[in-house]
């Protein structure tokens, strides 16, 4: 199963190898049809403690790294590698796409 990843603002580094990060997101309201944002904060693990208050991260979900963690903080290494593995299965997406487009062709 794929991991989560989600973007948000640093709002806190007072634990040792923690950061609290609130992530904001917007929806329409299903009824009144209004834009909402609802916010909720997640307690990721940063080892390194490379991260301070207001920085913009991403966090992905991980196996618990103690009682109320379950998330970790993406390093430039690992977003490198997600955006390779994203553009990896874009291509072959793509090429998916294109044969069945010529079968469908062929078909007709």
């Amino acid at each position: 199963m794929p991991k989560r990843i989600l973007q948000g603002t640093v709002t806190s580094t007072a634990n040792a190898q923690t950061v609290t990060v609130q992530v904001v997101r917007r929806f329409k309201h299903p009824v009144l049809q209004k834009t909402i944002k609802k916010s909720k904060k997640y307690r990721a693990h940063d080892e390194a403690g490379l991260f301070t208050v207001g920085q913009q991260v991403s966090i992905r979900e991980c196996a618990p790294k103690s009682k109320t963690k379950r998330w970790e903080v993406m390093t430039a290494d690992m977003l490198e590698e997600h955006n390779a593995a994203r553009a990896e299965n874009a291509k072959i997406q793509q090429e998916l796409d294109a044969q069945r487009h010529a079968e469908k062709e062929a078909a007709h």
